[in-house]
């Protein structure tokens, strides 16, 4: 494994371990679940709308797990817009294995293009936050 992977790696197992973003925001309008019924993962996430802070409760794997975590410390702040681009972006890179300079950490998630079936656990949190920044679930 390359110094870069390792160092992947252990970002993945951290922020998994370790989550800075984990549980519910105190005050939030608009939460959206997701499950993978094919690996058990679920997540749900908070978001509030007015400066755009997300948390996340999630279970399952620690692709999921990170990518949650990694993905409320990314759109923090961003507009709607941005945060559309950052999802697309981040899918590019996890279905495609090329890095985005732009997406920082977010790029350790980058080795899931070779296991086609974890795509969905990276992907799974940001489905989540679609959902919940279009009001297709909401709270309140």
């Amino acid at each position: 494994m390359s110094d870069t992977a390792d160092l992947y790696q252990a970002l993945i197992m951290q922020r998994s371990r370790a989550p800075r973003f984990a549980g519910r925001l105190e005050c939030f309008d608009a939460e959206a679940q997701g499950d993978n019924p094919m690996c058990g993962d679920r997540v749900h996430v908070f978001l509030r709308h007015q400066d755009t802070q997300v948390a996340h409760e999630s279970r399952g794997c620690a692709i999921m797990s990170a990518s949650a975590d990694l993905m409320a410390e990314a759109v923090a702040g961003k507009s709607a817009e941005d945060v559309a681009a950052l999802h697309a972006a981040f899918e590019a890179v996890v279905t495609t294995g090329q890095a985005n300079p732009e997406l920082g950490d977010l790029n350790a998630l980058a080795g899931v293009s070779e296991y086609r079936s974890r795509i969905r656990c990276a992907t799974l949190p940001w489905s989540a936050l679609a959902r919940a920044l279009n009001g297709v679930e909401s709270h309140g």
